[in-house]
């Protein structure tokens, strides 16, 4: 069984937020990949979708569309998951089934960092304005400490994968 280092208060600060966030998943999703490339552009390699029209806007690009609302909602899902008992379990294999995907997508641990940053940014330019700082700041570490546990298990299975051991 594994184990979780998130609160009940993170857990209800995650699951607050992400009621706000799904309303506007679709322009939410956009933004976040759109901040990951401005983050790190050579991500845009990583995307076939991307390579076959690189001139194209990305907001003329229906497959990242659906890619971006695809992984935005799978991690927001998933951070809410986290607050329940056993849920990680739960949520093991489908994280290590996509840390194997990954592997073949050419992802390496550092890009972790850039989705969890573009993540974060996106999380903080939408929550309300009438929340006080000290809200935003824990509901960001919460936000943060999800992130990191999920990215923990896929990595772990990215690790394993490219060791021969999975």
């Amino acid at each position: 069984m594994a184990e979780t280092t998130f609160t009940p208060e993170q857990s209800q600060l995650v699951t607050e937020s992400w009621q706000m966030l799904k309303d506007n998943a679709a322009q939410h999703s956009f933004t976040f990949f759109s901040k990951i490339f401005e983050i790190a552009p050579p991500a845009k390699q990583l995307f076939s979708f991307l390579r076959e029209n690189p001139d194209a806007p990305l907001d003329k690009i229906p497959k990242l569309k659906a890619h971006a609302l695809n992984v935005w909602k799978l991690t927001g899902d998933s951070a809410v998951m986290l607050g329940k008992v056993g849920a990680i379990d739960a949520l093991h294999p489908k994280l290590k089934e996509l840390g194997k995907k990954h592997v073949g997508y050419g992802v390496v641990t550092p890009h972790f960092q850039v989705v969890k940053t573009a993540f974060l940014e996106t999380i903080s330019s939408v929550l309300p304005e009438d929340w006080s700082s000290e809200k935003k700041e824990a509901t960001k570490a919460a936000w943060s400490e999800a992130f990191d546990e999920l990215a923990q298990v896929m990595v772990a299975e990215m690790d394993a994968v490219r060791s021969g051991q999975a």
